[in-house]
């Protein structure tokens, strides 16, 4: 398996917000998990990468327990805050998982990627002199850049347009197609319709 969760919980000021979640996702299955606001989506993610820990439970990738934020090649993440530096252009930003690998291609890969996402021509601005929608997009590009083991996605359509939409939803089938695990929290049909698997979290546990 890519990913498997056993057992998590979490609690939030004596709220229980996930009880006894269990997930297995394999590579190259895309799987998005639906639910009201608040139902504890976000939650989930955070610990699935690593960002958060569980009150009880615990998350292998590839096997291994995750102890901390892990690679962004065995797990990469796209969040609802996106986490573009400001100072970096879209390209720079998009290339920053490979520098961190010592790719030599850093440059023309991160350009490759963001002109699938449809903004190639917007390499070389920097994130506030594009839209919310186009910076969601550049952040998605940086975490698969590097075609990762895991991709967590916190609602990736939130912020583009239809036509935008369809091309974030094309890529995320695409990089599950290569191999990747995807998983998306999502409120969007639309990212529902291209998953494997549709699961939704229902008091703090997740339903087919």
């Amino acid at each position: 398996m890519a990913l498997v969760a056993n057992g998590i919980g979490r609690s939030f000021r004596r709220v229980e917000v996930l009880r006894g979640v269990d997930l297995a996702v394999e590579p190259g299955e895309f799987v998005t998990i639906g639910g009201p606001s608040g139902s504890g989506k976000s939650a989930l993610l955070s610990i699935l990468c690593g960002f958060d820990r569980p009150d009880v439970g615990s998350v292998l990738i590839r096997d291994e327990e995750l102890d901390g934020a892990p690679s962004w090649q065995r797990c990469a993440v796209l969040p609802q805050a996106l986490g573009l530096a400001g100072e970096l252009t879209l390209a720079e930003n998009t290339a920053l998982p490979l520098l961190l690998t010592g790719s030599p291609e850093a440059r023309s890969r991160s350009v490759a990627v963001l002109a699938e996402l449809g903004i190639g021509d917007l390499a070389d601005r920097y994130p506030n002199e594009v839209s919310y929608g186009q910076q969601q997009r550049a952040a998605l590009a940086r975490a698969i850049v590097v075609e990762p083991a895991v991709l967590l996605a916190d609602e990736p359509t939130a912020h583009v347009d239809h036509a935008s939409a369809e091309v974030v939803l094309t890529v995320l089938r695409r990089v599950a197609d290569r191999g990747t695990a995807v998983i998306a929290a999502t409120h969007d049909p639309r990212v529902h319709a291209v998953a494997d698997r549709r699961l939704r979290l229902d008091k703090g546990r997740l339903v087919a």
